[in-house]
């Protein structure tokens, strides 16, 4: 009846519900389809320890790194990390920092503890490491954990042991102000996990890394790494990040980078980029820091690769160790579990950032020197009267057939010189016989004013900064420079002054210089090449190129730029048809002008025996006056130079 209350029959709603939701419904005691159905419940806090415990304890690199950045966000200056079997069976970090108490540190063990936030609006302004409170207990939940601690108020530190999440004991230890934390048995109680890990040495190659980057972010900080009793590197506390990265990198790394600096607006980025034609196999040596965190970020890789475009080779990446600092309200570092990643509010800003800022250094270190040093002036006693003038440029007593003069001769003593032997010089005894000072040659002039100092020249031209040895191989050129020798990759030399005189011509408004061909060259295209020459005609004509049309189809090749071979002409012009037909045409013709020529440059000696020793010397003086000429247009490098310690090095004496 309507209005009626239905008596209600659990059998039936039972029934009814397991209709409508397609799965049955279990009540206490019963077993549907003769199956037992486990009963929800809570997890007891241990387990859930330790399940969590994945979310930061992935390895025993996470535990290294939560730990470090414990001491760091206490004040430490001294860090000492000691491990064993790839820290699979202990590891220990220790530090002099700030310390707690023994009723702080059994705060620290609990979950979600933490003394750098309050609300949750502070994890908009985060400037410290760890915020969260959940290192220290989930690691201890799954290892034999064991912290001693003591704060400067203290008389006496504290020790507390837990094993796999239990509490063994607590009680009160001697030690130094700081803290000292050991992790052994990783994961024994965890046998799942532990199965996951890899070898030793994959485990111990991660720790030696992580601890090298936290060194290298704080070169404040005085870092030392031992394993298993040997000391992998101990570096004290830095001025700069390039000392720091001579001790733990070492000095191939350091003397091929240089310092970077630059501000706009709440972005400062610092650090060390690589030189011009600098370049590695991998990503390794691509290091960033934000607020001193180390971190990965595709936004701040891609723009360091794209600043460095031209400058290394293709499928090679620049070393780079940079740090970002900027408001901590608009970078996310909680993105990650292990915070190894951010996420910026603004990527596109960050990334216009740091990709002017790196090829604006790029540009200020390929810009090279060509301020000739001037060899100091000295003084010299006259031989007949002793009255002291001004010495007289070896490099002039070379080209006369003469031998310089001795150090006291310029007014200097050797240590071991006896005095007989001082006076015999101011006397004029054991001078050997030089011009007279009075002549002509060397009358009133310093050193700087016999020759006019330029940078390249032949082997026994005096005046040369760089002169020509040899060429022991066809491209290979070798150079005796004031500081050591020089190679010199010749092609690599040639193709970047023909590039950059293309961007020359492409930059130039003024007429250009063309040399007219001795028979003009015909130029056949189909319909397609026909469009995209007849777009670009004006351009090329701008670069002095001389086309006039010929018929349907055809042109005819009347001169050409200066700066390219005659019989080249043509063939460049072709490859740039066939580069714009590859690309759809358009308006990009500087872009197919640069890919021709360096088609052109890659097969122009091809079949020539070789450069002749003026063509070498005309050559090296363009590629150093050129705005990028360490790097050839493909990145690779133009020339080395083998310093002048490194040959004393090896042979153990002074040269």
């Amino acid at each position: 009846m309507k209005g009626k209350p239905t008596r209600y029959d659990k059998n039936t709603a039972a029934s009814q519900a397991s209709m409508c939701f397609d799965f049955p419904i279990v009540e206490e005691g019963l077993e549907p389809y003769g199956r037992g159905m486990p009963k929800i419940r809570i997890l007891p806090d241990q387990v859930a320890n330790q399940i969590a415990a994945g979310e930061v304890v992935e390895r025993p690199v996470a535990v290294l790194k939560e730990l470090v950045e414990n001491s760091l966000d206490a004040g430490a200056k001294k860090i000492e990390i000691e491990f064993r079997n790839g820290g699979k069976s202990y590891l220990r970090v220790e530090d002099d920092g700030v310390g707690m108490k023994q009723d702080q540190a059994l705060m620290a063990l609990e979950r979600h503890a933490t003394s750098k936030i309050r609300l949750a609006s502070d994890l908009n302004k985060v400037s410290t490491f760890g915020f969260r409170g959940e290192a220290l207990p989930s690691i201890a939940s799954v290892s034999r954990f064991v912290l001693r601690t003591r704060s400067g108020s203290s008389s006496e530190g504290s020790e507390i042991f837990i094993n796999g999440g239990k509490m063994i004991h607590c009680k009160e230890c001697g030690m130094p102000r700081g803290t000292r934390i050991e992790v052994s048995h990783l994961f024994n109680s965890v046998p799942g996990r532990r199965k996951f890990l890899k070898t030793e040495a994959t485990e111990s190659t991660h720790l030696v890394h992580m601890s090298k980057l936290y060194a290298l972010a704080h070169p404040g900080v005085t870092f030392t790494l031992v394993e298993g009793g040997r000391t992998i590197f101990r570096s004290p506390a830095c001025n700069s990040s390039l000392d720091r990265v001579r001790e733990i990198f070492g000095r191939g790394l350091a003397d091929s980078l240089a310092s970077i600096d630059s501000n706009e607006n709440d972005f400062h980025l610092t650090g060390l980029v690589g030189k011009p034609g600098e370049s590695r196999p991998t990503r390794k040596e691509m290091i960033f820091f934000v607020n001193g965190r180390p971190v990965e970020n595709r936004t701040l890789s891609y723009a360091v690769m794209e600043g460095f475009h031209g400058f290394v080779p293709k499928g090679r990446f620049p070393p780079a160790i940079l740090f970002l600092q900027l408001d901590p309200m608009v970078v996310d570092v909680n993105v990650h579990p292990a915070k190894r990643e951010v996420r910026f509010r603004d990527e596109a800003k960050v990334r216009s950032f740091v990709l002017g800022a790196i090829l604006t250094r790029n540009r200020e270190l390929a810009m090279p020197d060509l301020s000739i040093p001037q060899p100091k002036k000295e003084i010299q006693y006259e031989s007949e009267n002793g009255r002291m003038v001004p010495s007289i440029d070896p490099q002039a007593l070379n080209m006369y057939g003469l031998k310089g003069t001795s150090p006291i001769d310029r007014g200097t003593v050797e240590d071991d010189q006896p005095e007989d032997a001082v006076a015999d010089s101011l006397a004029g005894k054991n001078h050997p016989a030089v011009p007279d000072p009075k002549s002509s040659v060397v009358s009133g002039s310093g050193p700087s004013e016999i020759f006019e100092k330029k940078w390249v020249g032949a082997q026994k031209d005096p005046s040369a900064q760089w002169r020509l040895l040899g060429r022991p191989f066809p491209d290979l050129g070798i150079f005796s420079t004031p500081h050591g020798v020089v190679a010199l990759h010749l092609r690599a030399s040639y193709e970047r002054v023909r590039l950059e005189q293309l961007e020359n011509g492409l930059r130039e408004t003024s007429a250009p210089d063309t040399q007219s061909l001795l028979l003009p060259e015909p130029l056949e295209c189909d319909g397609i090449d026909r469009k995209n020459l007849q777009a670009s005609l004006e351009k090329l004509r701008s670069l002095g190129f001389k086309l006039e049309e010929f018929g349907r189809n055809f042109y005819r090749l009347e001169a050409c730029p200066v700066w390219i071979d005659p019989g080249q002409a043509k063939s460049f012009l072709m490859d740039f048809l066939s580069i714009a037909k590859e690309h759809g045409g358009g308006a990009h013709m500087e872009a197919f002008a640069r890919e021709a020529l360096q088609r052109q440059v890659n097969y122009s000696h091809e079949n020539r025996e070789g450069f002749t020793e003026e063509e070498i010397l005309s050559l090296v003086s363009q590629l150093l006056e050129c705005r990028n000429p360490y790097v050839c247009p493909k990145g690779r490098p133009t020339y080395f130079e083998i310093p002048k310690r490194d040959f004393e090095t090896r042979f153990k004496r002074k040269l």
